[in-house]
């Protein structure tokens, strides 16, 4: 059976996901958005919402081809939970079931298609890519140590940012060429995350964007534990 998500192509999206979620727990906002942000980091400890993400592949081909390949795109659906510290639920409903559990020690990806389980350390998963210290930072200046931050303006009413990782400092580039984040404040005053825009250095474009977020929502503790299904493969790295 051929597979939506390549191997490699599912490391980048995990390594996505990881970013994704670290941004949720301690992004800043824009300059003048920082009084938001603190409200967020102070009075947002759980959430749930529902998202659509559009991932967009690079045009194919060489350069010369008389006819190039077209970009193609995907469009996945599903829910999505988190609960500081580190603790975060991705279920991709449509069309191809998945699931990305992080219970703050093991990183989880089940592949229903494929009846296969990957299993990491958190921490190892985490510090082997650019969302590292991202998914760990608790202020501005551990950011900024990785990734270099500018404000992109305003849309919809949305705030965006714009995050633009370093190199690891090993001489290595990262997977990521960018990462812009929107921020929504509600009638509440609570800011939540609107969206995600990825960008990595293979050209291929992740676009995440939330819906009905209930913030500081009750989750149940088992929400964020996950079994291997009986007969599922289990790939531990």
């Amino acid at each position: 059976m051929i597979h939506f998500f390549p191997s490699a192509a599912m490391r980048r999206v995990l390594a996505f996901i990881g970013l994704a979620v670290g941004l949720l727990l301690a992004l800043p906002s824009r300059a003048d958005g920082l009084d938001s942000l603190a409200r967020f980091l102070r009075d947002t400890h759980s959430g749930t919402a529902r998202f659509t993400q559009i991932v967009t592949s690079p045009p194919g081909g060489h350069e010369g081809d008389a006819v190039p390949q077209k970009a193609r795109q995907r469009t996945q659906n599903g829910t999505f939970a988190f609960k500081r510290p580190g603790q975060f639920r991705f279920d991709y409903e449509a069309p191809f079931a998945q699931i990305i559990v992080a219970d703050g020690k093991t990183l989880w990806l089940y592949d229903a298609d494929l009846n296969q389980v990957t299993a990491r350390p958190q921490a190892q998963m985490l510090a082997s890519t650019p969302a590292a210290l991202i998914a760990t930072a608790t202020d501005l200046k551990a950011l900024q140590r990785d990734y270099v931050l500018t404000d992109d303006g305003e849309q919809s009413g949305e705030q965006w940012i714009k995050a633009v990782p370093k190199s690891r400092g090993d001489g290595t580039s990262t997977a990521l060429q960018s990462v812009r984040v929107g921020l929504k404040t509600g009638a509440d005053g609570i800011p939540s995350l609107a969206a995600l825009d990825i960008l990595d250095s293979f050209g291929q474009r992740s676009q995440i964007t939330f819906s009905d977020f209930q913030i500081n929502a009750a989750i149940s503790a088992s929400r964020f534990q996950f079994t291997p299904p009986p007969g599922a493969d289990v790939l531990r790295e």
